[in-house]
């Protein structure tokens, strides 16, 4: 991918590259008390979110979604252990290799990461109009 030489960049460039920075900052800064506000870390919320909308029809293995979420393959497994202890997430042997597990939500990890989800879903079509501003102002 060609990379914009320094020189190239004009003053709205930097504005719009910032303006996104404060948009997905505030996005994240939002996601992060929601998870907190229900009883998960920000990097609980992820992994449940990873699960359940993990691409394709078979549930995530460890590795999977160590990949997903970009960390260690030990660090999703330690995450793991806390969601299992908490009740929001299963373990089961997968269909096909018995070495890996499956990871599957509880009924009561469903809720959870459906009411972040909902809310979530709420602050980014509150968001969309001012990404869509400034998305629009990149090539402009």
């Amino acid at each position: 991918m060609p990379r914009a030489r320094v020189k190239d960049l004009t003053p709205q460039d930097y504005a719009v590259l910032a303006d996104f920075r404060f948009l997905l900052r505030n996005f994240l800064t939002f996601s992060e008390e929601a998870a907190r506000g229900a009883g998960l870390s920000p990097q609980q919320h992820q992994a449940l979110l990873a699960i359940k909308g993990f691409p394709g029809d078979a549930p995530p293995s460890m590795g999977a979604l160590a990949e997903r979420l970009g960390i260690r393959h030990h660090s999703a497994v330690g995450l793991v252990d806390r969601l299992v202890l908490a009740g929001w997430l299963r373990r089961t042997p997968a269909r096909d290799d018995a070495r890996r597990v499956a990871l599957t939500l509880t009924r009561a990890g469903e809720a959870k990461i459906g009411t972040l989800s909902s809310a979530h879903r709420e602050e980014l079509r509150r968001l969309a109009p001012l990404l869509r501003q400034v998305l629009a102002r990149i090539d402009g």
